[in-house]
């Protein structure tokens, strides 16, 4: 059975180094304007799921299950779990220089997320057929320090043009979907418990800190119980989302400052489910499709085949208001949804967001 709520909580907070009680007497510190400004940032670098993915699950399913090759700069693409463009890419063109006459990048984006990914493979099960799925601890940290070292496909150019810097580059981690979808079907390898996919974020800050990033924005999980797979069956997931999230919320600072993990290291936690708690409160804000606003149901559904073999899917309106949608599917928020977190992510990294805390 799943573990009490509160007496998680608990455990969690008051164990969070060798077994003894801690306190995080700190508040959080007002954003060094010197290290928080979009403009500082020429790459930024994003691990996590479906919810940010782009590309890399695309060229997995393209070539027989097979990752990409160390130094493969993936394309950009609207063929993702959004029906459109992701959060990141969208951070890249509203960070961009926009003229009368034309558009440039400020910031490129590499992105190692990957569709189902979850922390890690050693605590919540998924394969899809493939032995070693994709997850961020497993492949994905090691596939970005695998591309520290590398020149870019069929170029002579560093892998990363222009070369990482501690104060150039910004790293962004979404991760949790996966894991507490995993971990509300009781489906995680005997004996794991949810704080052991909290420690695996941790773990994998650990490997980008050794790695030289310095500058963080660590992302809380989604508001899973608002999504239409999860709003009509009982308050677990609600549960599980408030207990890993407050989870989160002591444990960066304690991290950062009382145990001093990462010295000279700058966090912002992005507090992303309460933005999109407050699009579904206030829907007329976010969403601005030709047809009304919609939080509770989604875009596209999707019914299996009589055959067994695929599925049909069918979009509201034929397709004709994306942006009126929160949701894009049962699951995956809308593209419209992503272009209001990318909207948010960027007042998070010029240190002016209501919906962060800097460390």
């Amino acid at each position: 059975m799943p573990i009490s709520i509160g007496a998680f909580l608990i455990v969690s907070l008051f164990t969070l180094h060798s077994g003894r009680g801690v306190y995080v007497d700190a508040a959080p510190s007002f954003p060094d304007h010197r290290i928080w400004q979009a403009s500082n940032f020429q790459s930024l670098i994003t691990f996590g799921d479906s919810y940010t993915d782009e590309s890399r699950m695309n060229y997995v399913f393209s070539h027989n299950g097979n990752v990409p090759p160390t130094g493969t700069l993936l394309p950009d693409s609207n063929i993702t779990a959004s029906g459109g463009r992701t959060w990141p890419r969208y951070v890249v063109q509203y960070a961009g220089s926009e003229t009368a006459d034309s558009w440039q990048p400020r910031m490129t984006l590499f992105n190692y997320a990957v569709s189902g990914a979850v922390c890690s493979i050693n605590i919540t099960q998924r394969d899809f057929g493939r032995p070693n799925f994709p997850s961020v601890l497993e492949y994905q940290l090691p596939a970005f320090l695998s591309d520290e070292d590398s020149l870019r496909a069929n170029t002579t150019l560093p892998y990363f043009t222009p070369p990482l810097t501690a104060s150039n580059a910004v790293y962004a981690i979404w991760i949790g979907t996966n894991d507490l979808g995993v971990f509300f079907k009781e489906g995680q390898y005997p004996d794991k418990i949810l704080n052991e996919y909290i420690d695996c974020v941790y773990r994998v800050l650990d490997g980008l800190y050794h790695g030289g990033g310095r500058v963080f924005v660590l992302m809380n999980v989604p508001p899973l119980h608002l999504a239409p797979l999860y709003s009509s069956v009982d308050d677990l997931m609600q549960e599980y989302v408030a207990l890993v999230n407050a989870i989160y919320k002591y444990r960066t600072p304690y991290e950062a400052l009382n145990a001093k993990r990462y010295p000279n290291a700058s966090f912002a936690t992005f507090n992303v489910s309460g933005l999109m708690e407050n699009m579904y409160l206030h829907p007329e804000r976010y969403f601005n499709g030709t047809m009304p606003a919609n939080v509770t149901g989604a875009e596209q559904t999707c019914v299996p085949n009589a055959s067994g073999i695929g599925s049909t899917c069918v979009k509201m309106y034929n397709g004709t208001s994306p942006d009126s949608f929160m949701w894009f599917d049962e699951l995956h928020p809308s593209t419209q949804t992503d272009r209001n977190i990318a909207r948010t992510f960027l007042d998070v990294l010029n240190g002016k967001s209501t919906y962060a805390e800097y460390w």
